[in-house]
């Protein structure tokens, strides 16, 4: 059942937990001063392999490190072995979660894990070698100096690989992810007088560039779909510099098969857009914030699919289709749907998000009573660009969500609740406002902001003329 599996922990997980965090704290210190404590949590990791094909490169990795020498090959055999903890706690939580959902999910293709680089099919990583090795030495200063260590100068030391990753198209995925991690040293710099580090997320962080930093890493496969998507709802997010929507939804194909996918769009804002506003950073989209809006089913036609189950969403390749009601879909067609398994890169509890249906609840702002078990409710991802609000979801009796895993517990993000409000049956979804607020206060606001929105792409267009 699903209150069991959201009350009991998989056997093992504690315990590899604490052996990422015996790896993380090293990461804050510096491998370069390794104290007798950091020295025996890597040695206990290097135990933990024993016996799996990582043992000998672990083992190894550790016992240099703890001697002082750092090479990039024990960096990366570092850096493996806690992602592959962490992909083992990931996978652990998942099939608890599938058994208690009577999921059915496909096992990651053998053939995409051997699969060559997006661009060249070659079977090793398609970007520069020399970008590749300024990565590397980049992640590995970080690692000696650690993370109390970094200073401006250390933070800004990656720039120029940066700036060149970020301008090649078949790198700017490790580019991105490397500017958004230099940006964050950079903010915190001199790290050594912050008071509170964010050890697991930095780690995270230093660990994925480094292995997208291989020259062998593998790259992904797409294949071109056909059939109708019906969205359950839309996860809102939004930084500073992105506004992104992405949508849950089942997808369905001529052969009759039900598969769980997601599909993104994304804009580039500055820090002052934010609330309804944002939904024009999307501008370029006018399909997708149609269906969203319209709650519509979408027909695709030839859109490229990957193994884990990403639609990469393509205008030219989809068509408003006829409405589709989320809650009636989720009912009808949910329980039947197929999952996609995570690539090994993307294997993190904190990165499950999956799709459920929750109805006949006792229902708070913060948490549902499930017959006695209780679930948070992840009330700080209910976005500012939708209708959705904790008073919404505390009066609410049946939630479209994802369950997600963090922070050692389960949690519910709604992105959309069936609620009675003034003896009045409402249904709101996260997505409701992509073509503008239906509720008059936030149209009000929204047409104000919105002018600011107008004005700076103006300005910006005539910067480009120029």
């Amino acid at each position: 059942m699903l209150t069991d599996a959201l009350t009991s922990a998989p056997a093992g997980l504690a315990e590899a937990l604490a052996l990422t965090d015996g790896v993380d704290d090293a990461l804050v210190h510096g491998l370069a001063r390794l104290d007798e404590q950091r020295a025996a949590a890597l040695g206990s990791l290097a135990a933990a392999f024993a016996g799996t094909p990582l043992a000998d490169r672990v083992a190894e990795a550790t016992g240099k490190i703890i001697a002082g020498t750092v090479t990039d090959d024990h960096l990366v055999a570092l850096a493996a072995a806690r992602t592959a903890l962490l992909g083992a706690a990931h996978d652990a939580l998942l099939t608890t979660l599938d058994a208690a959902l009577n999921r059915a999910r496909d096992p990651w293709p053998a053939a995409a894990a051997a699969a060559g680089g997006a661009a060249s099919g070659s079977g090793t990583n398609p970007v520069s070698a020399h970008l590749l090795a300024g990565s590397r030495a980049w992640l590995r200063e970080l690692a000696i100096a650690g993370w109390r260590g970094v200073d401006h100068e250390v933070a800004a030391g990656g720039a120029q690989t940066v700036r060149a990753l970020v301008a090649d198209p078949v790198a700017r995925r490790l580019g991105v992810l490397l500017d958004g991690f230099a940006a964050e040293l950079r903010a915190s710099a001199p790290v050594a007088t912050v008071d509170r580090v964010p050890v697991r997320r930095w780690a995270d962080l230093w660990a994925r560039a480094l292995l997208l930093s291989q020259d062998n890493f593998p790259g992904s496969e797409r294949t071109p779909v056909t059939g109708r998507l019906l969205i359950l709802g839309v996860d809102l997010r939004e930084h500073p510099t992105v506004f992104q929507a992405q949508a849950h939804g089942l997808l369905e194909t001529p052969g009759g098969g039900v598969r769980l996918v997601r599909t993104a769009v994304a804009g580039a804002k500055v820090d002052t857009i934010s609330g309804p506003s944002a939904w024009r950073l999307l501008g370029s989209f006018p399909v997708f914030r149609a269906v969203v809006a319209e709650h519509r089913a979408v027909e695709v036609t030839g859109m490229a699919l990957t193994a884990a189950g990403d639609l990469i969403w393509d205008e030219s390749h989809a068509a408003a289709g006829e409405p589709a009601d989320p809650f009636a879909t989720a009912r009808v067609r949910l329980a039947a749907a197929t999952a996609s398994s995570a690539p090994p890169l993307e294997r993190h509890p904190a990165g499950i998000a999956e799709p459920v249906l929750l109805e006949g609840y006792q229902a708070g702002e913060a948490s549902f009573d499930l017959g006695g078990t209780v679930l948070a409710v992840d009330a700080d991802r209910l976005p500012a660009a939708g209708p959705l609000t904790p008073a919404l979801v505390g009066s609410s009796t049946a939630c479209l969500g994802l369950l997600r895993w963090d922070g050692g517990r389960w949690a519910v993000q709604p992105l959309a609740v069936q609620a009675v409000v003034r003896k009045k049956p409402v249904t709101a979804y996260a997505g409701d406002w992509a073509l503008g607020p239906t509720e008059a206060k936030a149209a009000k606001a929204e047409a104000a902001a919105g002018t600011a929105v107008e004005v700076l792409r103006e300005r910006a267009g005539r910067l480009l003329r120029k």
